[in-house]
């Protein structure tokens, strides 16, 4: 039987899946180990190697090929790991270590372009945008980040890693110039604008409270915190900005918005009104941007469709 086999490789987890066909509710079994990332880059790849031999002794199964979802990106030229969260990843040849030790084809690629893909093909594109030729997946959370997916010729959702494996690393455009220091080297990053934790921050320097986001958005709508009205007028504003560098570069069919930010109801009115400041078109925004529909699984739903 043909299945299809993704790992979902997290800082603090990995998961793991077998599909029996390309669709969300085709699960053969999916099931969760701890990381243990603290013990570092041998012991993480020994953790992979035990979750896929547990994935076959409980099903009877054997792969083929598997894909990977992975905190950082491979990248192309020297076939070592970069841009990993998970820092003992960085400069290490995670894709020769899983083919040396799995004995079967393995793809990788970053979880954000799993997401795209997962939503691309098993989520929420299918039923607003069926046949789509480009569409980009963004995750707002504590992180920021994006991925690319078009159609092949042959009509099969292919994700853009890029010739030097940064496609779609959209959270690192420069958004706010003289903004806050970010870990990737720049300043004022996306990420350090319109994520969870920046956001939080600048409430707290403007009020010094603080709060989580939750908070935040609850105390706009209820009318009783200017703070918070302008926190989130800022994030409409900035997303309406950073939206526009895409939707003007690539003019996708269709914008998924995920990760915990990517909730917040405001973004799909009053955020696409602010699109409309920026981009280069004398109409209404047509560009669907709408909401994710696989939530949590999309990493290792896209993993597997790699």
């Amino acid at each position: 039987m043909q299945t299809y086999w993704g790992i979902d490789l997290g800082g603090t987890k990995i998961e793991g899946v077998i599909l029996s066909s390309p669709s969300p509710d085709a699960v053969v079994i999916r099931q969760r180990i701890d990381t243990e990332a603290h013990l570092g880059y041998e012991h993480i790849v020994d953790r992979i190697v035990l979750l896929i031999d547990q994935l076959k002794a409980e099903t009877g199964y054997t792969p083929d090929k598997i894909g990977f979802a992975t905190p950082g990106t491979l990248d192309p030229r020297s076939q070592t790991m970069k841009n990993c969260n998970t820092t003992c990843l960085n400069g290490q040849p995670l894709k020769q270590a899983l083919l040396d030790r799995l004995g079967v084809e393995v793809n990788l690629a970053n979880d954000a372009n799993c997401f795209a893909l997962a939503e691309a093909t098993l989520g929420a594109v299918p039923a607003v945008a069926p046949n789509f030729q480009t569409m980009f997946g963004v995750i707002m959370g504590t992180g920021v980040g994006g991925g690319v997916v078009f159609r092949g010729q042959d009509g099969q959702a292919m994700v853009v890693n890029g010739k030097q494996g940064i496609g779609g690393e959209w959270g690192h455009n420069i958004l706010e110039e003289n903004g806050y220091d970010c870990y990737c080297g720049k300043k004022g990053c996306n990420e350090q604008v319109i994520s969870g934790p920046a956001l939080q921050r600048f409430y707290l320097e403007q009020s010094g409270q603080k709060r989580t986001m939750k908070e935040i958005v609850e105390r706009h709508r209820a009318g009783t915190d200017p703070i918070a009205t302008l926190t989130m007028e800022r994030l409409l504003r900035y997303f309406g900005r950073a939206i526009s560098v895409i939707t003007n570069i690539l003019d996708p069919d269709v914008i998924v918005l995920g990760g915990g930010v990517g909730n917040i109801d405001e973004l799909y009115t009053d955020g696409v009104e602010q699109l409309k400041n920026y981009i280069f078109n004398n109409r209404v925004v047509e560009t669907p941007i709408i909401r994710p529909k696989l939530g949590d699984s999309a990493g290792v739903f896209g993993a597997a469709m790699l």
